[in-house]
């Protein structure tokens, strides 16, 4: 097993795992979920069945950060920043 860089935390409280995929300026917003995340990268969960670039802005909590896919795993992905 390969130790990870970064401790991993879940989102708490009422919404706030609630984020948005912005694939490019003309694309459509997706909405995801955070399972979890640390400062290096996240796992989320895609709703629908969009086709995401392997890099795209994840915008969570008020803040914006440039993601870049590392698995997938169906609706699930997980992304280093």
């Amino acid at each position: 097993m390969h130790p990870r860089r970064f401790v991993r935390v879940r989102p708490t409280g009422r919404d706030s795992d609630a984020a948005k995929l912005i694939v490019g300026p003309k694309g459509p917003i997706i909405d995801c979920r955070v399972i979890d995340y640390s400062p290096g990268g996240a796992c989320l969960h895609v709703m629908g069945q969009p086709q995401l670039p392997n890099r795209f802005e994840l915008l969570f909590g008020g803040t914006k950060k440039r993601c870049r896919v590392v698995w997938t795993d169906g609706r699930r992905l997980g992304v280093a920043f």
